[in-house]
């Protein structure tokens, strides 16, 4: 075989070598984001976007009935009101009144780590625009939430046992635990994962 020839032939066999891979690189259907999210053996982690929950008495007091909440999902304003004596007597239909020491604490705490304050990007969304509405403040309520749910229609949500309310962002938030609300890891169960 000729010089020129043998090239053409190696850069032929090298192009399609780079093809293959590349092609094998580039596959990402869902059933392989699922598996990377799940396995935790991603190259580089998704970054809390919202501050977790550093206080052991909120995370055990709160967390007994609901997943505790970020402080950075609401402004102090908001916190201030949900931990009054009276609002948490009637707390969105549940009694969680707390002794005043108990309630001073997870009140500072949430006062000093709320959205209005927070450095994280996620955080200072949820504290521009809050709606103002009857009862006390929601997170499901806000501007942002509202803005990033808007396209999810809620029979996938309330009308779905395994999630209940667009309240239990822990359902299908994979990462919600640890601050990560990830839209890649988004996965509502029964319907899979969600791309908007």
């Amino acid at each position: 075989m000729n010089n020129p020839m043998r090239y053409a032939a190696f850069a032929a066999a090298g192009l399609l070598a780079l093809g293959a891979a590349g092609l094998a690189l580039g596959d990402s259907d869902d059933d392989d984001d699922r598996r990377e999210y799940k396995s935790g053996s991603r190259w580089i982690e998704p970054r809390a976007d919202v501050a977790p929950v550093t206080n052991a008495t909120y995370r055990e007091e709160c967390g007994a009935c609901h997943m505790p909440y970020q402080p950075g999902l609401l402004p102090a304003a908001a916190w201030q009101q949900i931990m009054t004596p009276d609002a948490l007597g009637d707390h969105y239909g549940d009694d969680a009144s707390l002794p005043d020491g108990l309630r001073t604490e997870i009140t500072s705490y949430l006062d000093g780590n709320a959205a209005d304050d927070a450095g994280r990007s996620r955080s200072r969304a949820f504290a521009v625009g809050t709606i103002a509405g009857d009862g006390l403040p929601r997170i499901s309520k806000t501007r942002y939430f509202l803005n990033e749910h808007d396209e999810i229609p809620p029979r996938l949500v309330s009308g779905n046992p395994d999630v209940g309310s667009f309240s239990n962002c822990n359902a299908c938030h994979r990462g919600a635990a640890e601050g990560v609300y990830n839209d890649d890891r988004v996965f509502i169960p029964g319907v899979g994962r969600w791309d908007d």
